[in-house]
């Protein structure tokens, strides 16, 4: 991914109100981010738990969705796998993101989603999920980065459709 500014972060949001864009929480570290690293832009709203943001490039445009993290189980001990990147985790590494679908109708789009939202690292090996995180396979890293970008887009196109 490119690296993008906090403006193009805030402007590529399709599911908030104008409101909501200029109140939510951009990471302070955009400079720092590993961005030659990152298929896409994901972190979690430090003053709320719940809420977390990914933003992509989505065809030709950057798009942002702000998602809301369902609350975790309790004792919830089995692996679960995310749906982007296929990382498993145990405990609540994985949780289920809703984002809202833009057009106020009340409707939303569910998916499995790594919490801290590292996909990217994790694909890459620069990010351990601890013991059984990533399963071997004979894909290069090239073929699973594709494969998270494609699950990226399938994701937003449901969400932006």
């Amino acid at each position: 991914m490119r690296p993008i500014s906090e403006h193009e972060i805030r402007a590529s949001f399709v599911n908030c109100t104008k409101g909501e864009v200029k109140r939510l929480a951009v990471p302070r570290d955009l400079d720092a981010r590993p961005w030659e690293d990152l298929d896409f832009l994901g972190w979690r709203d430090p003053a709320s738990p719940g809420r977390a943001y990914l933003v992509a490039e989505h065809g030709d445009r950057l798009v942002g969705v702000a998602l809301r993290r369902a609350a975790p189980h309790a004792g919830h001990a089995r692996r679960t796998m995310c749906s982007l990147c296929l990382t498993t985790h145990t405990g609540d590494g994985v949780a289920l993101m809703t984002a809202r679908r833009p057009g106020g109708d009340g409707d939303s789009v569910g998916a499995y989603i790594c919490t801290d939202l590292a996909c990217s690292l994790y694909l890459r090996g620069q990010k351990d999920a601890g013991p059984g995180g990533r399963m071997p396979e004979s894909l290069t890293l090239d073929e699973k980065i594709d494969r998270t970008a494609g699950n990226v887009t399938r994701f937003l196109r449901k969400v932006t459709q």
